[in-house]
């Protein structure tokens, strides 16, 4: 099994408690003194770092919202000065305005570092080729996988998303191994290649991708892995703790898992914010605890998942969590029935003659409207077949929400293509 930084991955796990608790101590003492916003907020919930005692006492700390990162926006939770800061990334906001996250020297150098020992868990190598098709910009994708790549020493395509054509072209010149994508779009280019003919196992050298930025089911990704006869690994991450790198699969696959000495994760009730036992689903909550320009406490991720405790057999001591079920604020409601997007996809990725695309419209609290793209040699004037594949979808989704959707069936290439994330729920009943 391969490392990139043995020692801190295998650290067991009273001496990475150790290493959590001094550094928990040293950052909520840092914002403590230098951010006027948490200091007012420990204030209020009548707490001091000084009092600190042990890991367990995080949970006497108010949380951090999405909503917290506009007060004093866009300076307030910074922990140095801004001559410090070199990079700004944003994540999107609700408010209008996007939710800045600034970095320091050290946290780049930082992130590029997690991000290198999650490809060299996975087995990438100095000879790998990465084409890094995430969006460059302000979306933190892209830059921290790019960096942590060129950290091990792969040679990094910056292709970015879009333009499907000369993504295969860069893939079959230059010889391509891995890939950094999204699900959807992963989906997209391996129907592109399918319809051109290309066969990906014989005309290509792609071994492995790295998916995320969006959540995706297990189905999914055994679409994938078989389309393109490569091994997809999970990857997690959010722009508020560092982007992607937060949480990666290892060779096993049986979870993610969080880089504990830089991040400290808590499991709540996403209603009541109580805490959750090892292995109860709830929201994921993580506190910064190597970060330098902006750390945050508490953060609310609105990420659903549960902490795996049990030892992993690639022999890293990093607890593990499962695979994003979804994010508390995507659930929707019909018919007083709670339905998480993944529900319909996980439902749709495992019938045969369903494509890659599809949308869920909602028109009204009391109908669910699943639309599908189907395989184009269903529509051979046969009505029969569409008429049965139809009724497959029907029931297979309504068993699996309880709500019996609306089911159109379309032909590939009629819903919008994803290149970034994907926008799988189009809800008209806010508009």
């Amino acid at each position: 099994m391969p490392f990139w930084n043995k020692e801190l991955e295998t650290l067991p796990r009273q001496k990475l408690e150790e290493l959590q608790f001094a550094r928990l101590k040293r950052v909520l003492t840092r914002v403590y003194q230098k951010v006027p916003h948490y200091r007012k907020k420990f204030q209020d919930a009548g707490v001091n770092p000084s009092k600190l005692k042990s890991l367990e006492d995080i949970k006497c700390f108010p949380f951090t919202t999405k909503e917290d990162l506009f007060v004093d926006y866009p300076y307030g939770l910074l922990t140095v000065t801004p001559e410090k800061v070199i990079r700004l990334h944003t994540s999107s906001g609700t408010t209008g305005k996007p939710k800045a996250i600034f970095f320091s020297k050290k946290d780049i150098n930082n992130s590029a570092e997690l991000i290198a020992r999650c490809l060299v868990m996975t087995g990438a190598t100095k000879g790998d080729i990465l084409q890094n098709s995430m969006t460059y910009g302000l979306f933190t994708g892209a830059f921290v996988m790019h960096y942590g790549a060129e950290k091990v020493g792969i040679l990094v395509i910056p292709a970015g998303p879009g333009n499907t054509e000369r993504q295969i072209n860069l893939m079959k010149d230059f010889g391509t191994t891995i890939l950094h994508i999204t699900p959807s779009y992963a989906l997209y280019v391996a129907s592109v290649l399918y319809e051109k003919g290309i066969d990906p196992r014989k005309e290509l050298k792609l071994k492995r991708a790295y998916l995320g930025a969006e959540p995706y089911s297990e189905e999914t990704r055994k679409k994938i892995e078989n389309m393109l006869g490569i091994d997809i690994y999970n990857c997690y991450g959010l722009t508020e703790m560092n982007g992607p790198g937060v949480g990666f699969e290892c060779p096993y696959k049986e979870g993610l898992h969080i880089w504990e000495d830089n991040f400290l994760m808590e499991i709540i009730n996403p209603e009541t914010g109580a805490p959750l036992p090892d292995g109860e689903i709830g929201e994921l909550v993580l506190t910064t605890l190597n970060r330098e320009a902006m750390p945050l406490i508490r953060y609310r991720t609105r990420d659903l998942t549960r902490i795996i405790s049990e030892p992993c057999k690639c022999g890293r001591t990093h607890r593990r969590i499962s695979r994003i079920l979804g994010r508390s604020d995507d659930m929707f409601i019909v018919k007083g029935v709670n339905i998480f997007p993944q529900q319909i996809e996980q439902v749709l990725m495992g019938i045969k003659g369903v494509a890659q695309n599809y949308q869920i419209v909602l028109e009204s609290y009391d109908e669910m409207i699943v639309k599908v793209e189907i395989d184009r040699e269903l529509f051979d004037g046969k009505i029969e077949k569409l008429i049965k594949l139809k009724e497959e979808i029907v029931e297979k989704i309504r068993s699996a929400t309880m709500v019996k959707p609306k089911v159109e069936l379309l032909e590939p290439g009629t819903l919008p293509v994803s290149e970034g994330k994907a926008k799988r729920v189009i809800d008209k009943r806010t508009i």
